[in-house]
C-alpha cells in the first residue's frame, strides 16, 4: 500500500526530484512548488509567479541547494534552505518548457520545450550557448554522466537523438517508428495507430545506457557507442503509453511508469550486461552478424520474440492512476519510489532490496 504525501499542493503534482541530500521537492499545476521532508511533512511552499505549471525541477549537482523549476516558459532558480523569490530567472525558450537536465559538472542547463527546441545555457556566463531542435514537441532531455558535453533527448516526432555541445547537429538520430518492426509485424499495423511518441529519457549511472518510453507502451533500450547508439533490447512494458522511465543507481535496475497506471520495476543487467565486459568485441561481433539493412541510418532491426519473452517486471505496483513522475529517494534506511499523478498527493511506495 502507498503512503500518502499530502498537505503541500492543491493541483496535481507534474514533477519530481530528490537532492543528494536527500530533499523531495515537488511541482505542480498553477506554480505551485513543495519541499518535503523524510517523514512526508511539506517543510517549505512557494507559489511561483504567473502560475504557469511547474513541469520540471532538478537540483544543482554541485550545490545541492541549488534547484532549477521550469514553469511556462521560464527557468527559476531557487535555493531550497530559503524558499522564496527566485535568485535568478532565465527567460531563454519561447515555449512551454517540458524537461530540465543539467550536467555532471554543473556547468550547462538544458532545456527542452513544446517548440520542438532545447536551449542549452552556459550557467557561468547565463547565455544560451546551443539551440538544438526537433521537428516537434520535445518531451525529455538528459545529460549523460560522466560525459558533460554530451545528452540525448526525444520528442513526439519520434526521433531519439544523440547531441555533443561541441557541434550543433545531431551525432546521431533514430527513428522509433522505424525501429523493431518488420513489414508483416502486426504490430506494425498497430503503430500507425498508436505511433511510438517518444515521451520520457533515463540515463544509467555509466552514460553509455539510456532507455526511452513511448507511446506504444514499449519500453527501448540504447546503448552509446563512440558518435552514436544502438538498441539492445526493446519490450513491451505497459498496455498504454509509457510516461517516465528512471535508471536507479544501481546499473541497469529500471523504473517505468504507464498511462495505464502500473509502476514497474525491470531489471535489464542480463541483456546489456552481455556486451558489457567487452563492448567493442560484442560490437564487432553483432555487426558481423546483422545485415547491413538493419544498421543503416540508425535504424533497428526487429527485437525477436524469445528476446522480448526473457523481459518480466521484478516488481509490480498496481497504482491505479496515471504516472506523471516518478523518482527515488532513500527515506528512514531503505529505498522508496515517489510517484506524481493526476491527484495532488505524493505516493510513497517502498522498493525491495536490490
Amino acid at each position: 500500500m502507498a503512503v500518502k504525501w499530502t498537505g503541500g499542493h492543491s493541483s496535481s503534482v507534474l514533477c519530481l526530484t530528490v537532492s543528494a541530500e536527500g530533499l523531495v521537492v515537488s511541482g505542480a499545476e498553477r506554480g505551485e512548488l513543495a519541499l518535503w521532508d523524510g517523514g512526508g511533512s511539506p517543510v517549505g511552499q512557494l507559489q511561483l509567479p504567473g502560475e504557469d505549471d511547474v513541469t520540471s525541477v532538478v537540483f544543482s549537482t554541485r550545490r545541492p541547494s541549488t534547484l532549477y523549476t521550469s514553469h511556462g516558459e521560464t527557468i527559476s532558480v531557487l535555493d531550497v534552505r530559503a524558499l522564496q523569490e527566485p535568485l535568478e530567472r532565465f527567460q531563454v525558450n519561447e515555449e512551454e518548457i517540458n524537461c530540465l537536465s543539467v550536467n555532471d559538472t554543473d556547468s550547462f542547463l538544458a532545456a527542452a520545450d513544446d517548440s520542438g527546441a532545447i536551449k542549452v545555457v552556459d550557467l557561468e556566463s547565463k547565455k544560451v550557448t546551443r539551440s538544438l531542435r526537433h521537428s516537434n514537441i520535445c518531451s525529455a532531455v538528459a545529460f549523460r554522466p560522466q560525459r558533460p558535453q554530451s545528452l540525448v533527448s526525444c520528442g513526439l516526432d519520434m526521433q531519439v537523438v544523440l547531441w555533443n555541445l561541441q557541434k550543433a547537429r545531431p551525432l546521431w538520430t533514430t527513428n522509433l517508428q522505424e525501429c523493431g518492426t518488420e513489414e508483416d509485424s502486426p504490430q506494425s499495423a498497430g503503430q500507425f495507430f498508436n505511433p511510438p511518441l517518444a515521451h520520457s529519457l533515463s540515463v544509467a549511472s555509466c552514460g553509455n545506457i539510456f532507455g526511452c518510453g513511448a507511446q506504444d507502451g514499449k519500453v527501448r533500450i540504447f546503448r552509446v557507442t563512440g558518435v552514436k547508439f544502438e538498441r539492445e533490447l526493446e519490450f513491451q512494458a505497459h498496455s498504454l503509453g509509457v510516461s517516465q522511465v528512471l535508471f536507479m543507481p544501481e546499473a541497469y535496475w529500471l523504473l517505468s511508469g504507464g498511462n495505464d497506471g502500473k509502476v514497474l520495476l525491470w531489471d535489464v543487467s542480463s541483456e546489456v550486461g552481455k556486451q558489457h565486459r567487452s563492448p567493442a568485441k560484442s560490437l564487432q561481433r553483432r555487426k558481423a552478424q546483422a545485415p547491413a539493412s538493419s544498421r543503416k541510418n540508425g535504424k533497428l532491426n526487429k527485437v525477436s520474440s524469445s528476446e522480448q519473452a526473457g523481459v518480466v517486471p521484478k516488481l509490480t505496483i498496481e497504482h491505479g492512476e496515471k504516472v506523471n513522475w516518478l523518482s527515488c529517494a532513500e527515506i528512514k534506511g531503505s529505498r522508496r519510489v515517489l510517484v506524481a499523478d493526476q491527484s495532488s498527493s505524493v505516493s510513497v511506495y517502498p522498493l525491495p532490496e536490490l
